[in-house]
């Protein structure tokens, strides 16, 4: 039997604890640190109290405790290699090494790596002199998107809508360094046109095994208004994403990606996410001569899309996962059930700006009782006295599933509109685009 350490706090981890704990194989799901949905979780899921960097106080909990697998939910912790970490222990961890998270931790290598492979992606150039990038602005005739190139939680990117715009997001990331360290260099990159679309692989060095498309809804208002946020709702399989286009991404993006990495020595095992841009027609002249770009690749699940893309699996995860540790994931059984899945994040008021946190939350029984739903924690704590209350930006994420992506929407909505917290916000039009599509 199964002894999984699964590490993270968010909805994604919650995810991944719960898939996980499904298969017969399995004993015991740890979640470090975990969340109040974990810890309400009961039967095989329990929290252990040991944050995401403590990499020395994870491998000693594994080592005493028999783990025999340990899954990594976020990207900070693979970037700064705990993977190798617990290969080095003698112990079986899900993820990328150090080497090959760099297809995330650095968008300046990404986007070099993605130019030595042949992957589409937008014409870019990359700084650390604030004074050479501001001259490059200036020269550009096409609309831009300043990224900081490291780590900063999903808020590292801003999209300006004018030249001034611009320069003030190019003084906010080099000047006022608004996200530290992530901004030492920055990626000044095209901004294009489309809608955007979420294609993730479970690999193992060699083999990619695709997961249907997801889309992710990142604007903080109904209409993709607002600020951008960690992600307020996601849906799959996407409609805008054929198979044939799946195929596509496949043989042009997720392929080559996993093959340059295992030429350049790193080889990419875990989960690989690539975010796309796909043109508004598919004709091939669309963009320079191909309606497809890859906007940026993460090294792990995402997050709100796990939430949607996880209920699907009809495969036990267990077994997927042990077939990419062991380089056997082209002899693996990846089975999807037919039918979609929708989640609608449920944020703190203020998200995603300043928010506060210790509200109590009520009606997730509620919500949870209904046919096709489950509600993965993501900002959430127990207190002492037992009481659900806020803990983050974004509370909760509420999936339905169904047969079809209107049924799966209808039922995440029936079972959200149960939830209550002071202040709690959510977008009304999660999916609406695939539906009147």
């Amino acid at each position: 039997m199964e002894l999984v350490l699964v590490i993270g706090r968010g909805g994604r981890e919650h995810a991944l604890a719960w898939k996980l704990a499904q298969s017969s194989r399995v004993q015991r799901v740890w979640v470090a640190p975990g969340n109040g949905g974990t810890a309400l979780a009961g039967g095989k899921i329990a929290n252990v109290p040991l944050p995401e960097s403590d990499f020395a106080g994870l491998i000693a909990f594994a080592r005493q405790n028999g783990v025999t697998l340990t899954v990594v939910g976020p990207e900070a912790p693979l970037a700064e290699g705990i993977v190798d970490a617990f290969q080095a222990a003698g112990l079986r961890c899900f993820g990328p090494s150090r080497a090959a998270a760099q297809i995330e931790a650095s968008k300046a290598f990404a986007k070099d790596f993605m130019a030595r492979h042949g992957i589409p992606t937008a014409r870019y150039a990359i700084f650390t002199d604030f004074d050479a990038a501001l001259a490059h602005l200036r020269r550009v005739d096409y609309p831009v998107v300043i990224k900081a190139s490291g780590l900063a939680a999903g808020t590292g990117v801003i999209v300006p809508d004018t030249p001034d715009d611009a320069e003030a997001a190019l003084r906010q990331i080099m000047v006022a360094r608004e996200f530290g360290a992530a901004g030492d260099q920055v990626v000044i990159e095209e901004r294009l046109e489309g809608q955007e679309a979420s294609v993730l692989a479970f690999c193992d060095g060699r083999t990619v095994a695709v997961m249907p498309a997801a889309q992710d809804h990142k604007r903080v208002f109904d209409g993709d208004q607002g600020p951008n946020t960690g992600g307020m709702g996601a849906y799959a399989p996407a409609p805008l994403v054929t198979p044939q286009l799946l195929e596509e991404v496949r043989r042009t993006v997720l392929q080559p990606a996993v093959d340059g990495l295992a030429a350049e020595g790193a080889p990419y095992v875990g989960v690989l996410y690539a975010g796309l841009m796909i043109a508004p027609s598919r004709s091939p002249l669309t963009v320079r001569g191909s309606s497809l770009h890859v906007l940026e690749f993460n090294c792990r699940f995402g997050d709100p899309e796990t939430q949607a893309i996880l209920p699907l699996l009809e495969s036990d995860l267990v077994e997927v996962v042990e077939a990419c540790l062991d380089g056997r994931l082209a002899e693996a059984d990846v089975r999807w059930r037919q039918g979609s899945a929708a989640t609608v994040v449920a944020a703190s008021e203020g998200y995603p700006g300043p928010y506060p946190k210790g509200r109590e939350v009520a009606g997730v029984a509620e919500a949870e009782a209904l046919p096709g739903v489950a509600v993965f924690h993501a900002g959430t704590r127990l207190t002492e006295d037992g009481r659900l209350v806020t803990d983050g930006g974004r509370v909760l994420a509420v999936t339905g599933v169904g047969d079809d992506l209107t049924t799966a929407l209808a039922r995440a909505y029936a079972a959200i509109e149960r939830i209550r917290f002071q202040g709690m916000h959510y977008r009304r039009d999660i999916g609406a685009k695939a539906i009147v599509g």
